[in-house]
């Protein structure tokens, strides 16, 4: 550690810093380029840390979120809303990594929700946040939206950096709102905001009846609802593809790990597949 006895020894950042700064800032930015990402180190942090249980911590070779969340350009400072935060497997990443200098609004079921699993679920959610208030304190929980509404909650139109949903589209789909749920996400981004999505893929071409039954989405199928909806295809990312699921599975993406609906029957087949070969899309709501 620095002490006032032991000067700071001159670091090759510093003699980059010091270089890029007489030849000006475009220079300096590709410096900076090249040396560690203080945003990228600190949510390295937060993934290895002992507040995620080490089941919670094993499943990232599947889904990759540091990866995930660096390419929905996630930043510290920003207003993220994640929708349908289940029992809060990526909270546990954003809310402590904004907790300082942003803000994580977590769009849950709501609490009078017609289906008790989801009520259920709602409850469980809200007292894994008031168990931890060191990490979730500053979270705020509003309902999702659904048929015929957006956000309900103090969310105004216009005051999002990123709405992030993951593995949730064909719940929507079958619930009959996809539509209005991605008319309520453009609605609340800001301008250049961007929605993450991260879903189950289907083979182009599955029928929508497919769709629902599989928990498979076709990507392109999705790309033209957000686009009626309002949003540009920004990018997408292999990061979460996995060629080793066939997709053609007896209980549909709920056969494959972590649910194995089939039980033990052909148990090991499906945990050597791992996880789905899933879609990650970067969509943008464009400047006004």
């Amino acid at each position: 550690m620095d002490t006032a006895a032991r000067p700071r020894p001159v670091t090759r950042r510093h003699l980059l810093t010091t270089a890029a700064l007489a030849l000006g800032p475009g220079v300096m930015r590709r410096a900076q380029a090249d040396e560690p990402d203080a945003d990228g180190a600190r949510l390295r942090e937060v993934l290895a840390s002992p507040h995620r249980s080490a089941a919670n911590r094993a499943r990232d070779a599947a889904r990759r979120p540091f990866e995930t969340l660096r390419f929905f350009g996630l930043e510290p400072t920003q207003t993220v809303v994640e929708v349908a935060p289940g029992g809060g497997w990526y909270t546990e990443i954003l809310a402590p990594y904004l907790r300082e200098r942003g803000t994580l609004v977590a769009a849950h079921h709501p609490r009078d929700a017609a289906s008790e699993y989801e009520r259920n679920g709602r409850l469980r959610f809200e007292d894994k946040l008031a168990g931890a208030p060191q990490l979730y304190d500053r979270t705020r929980v509003v309902t999702q939206p659904g048929p015929g509404r957006g956000f309900v909650g103090d969310l105004p139109p216009a005051s999002a950096d990123r709405v992030l949903t993951f593995r949730n589209l064909h719940n929507w789909l079958e619930a009959g709102h996809l539509d209005g749920s991605l008319r309520a996400f453009f609605a609340v981004l800001k301008p250049g905001g961007v929605l993450g999505v991260e879903e189950h893929r289907a083979p182009e071409g599955a029928s929508v009846e497919q769709m629902v039954r599989t928990g498979y989405v076709a990507q392109g199928w999705f790309v033209e609802r957000a686009r009626a909806a309002g949003f540009r295809l920004d990018a997408a990312s292999e990061v979460n593809a996995n060629p080793r699921d066939t997709k053609d599975h007896p209980h549909g993406v709920w056969s494959l790990p972590p649910t194995l609906r089939g039980g033990d029957a052909d148990r090991d087949r499906f945990l050597a597949i791992g996880e789905s070969d899933r879609m990650t899309l970067r969509l943008v709501k464009p400047p006004a």
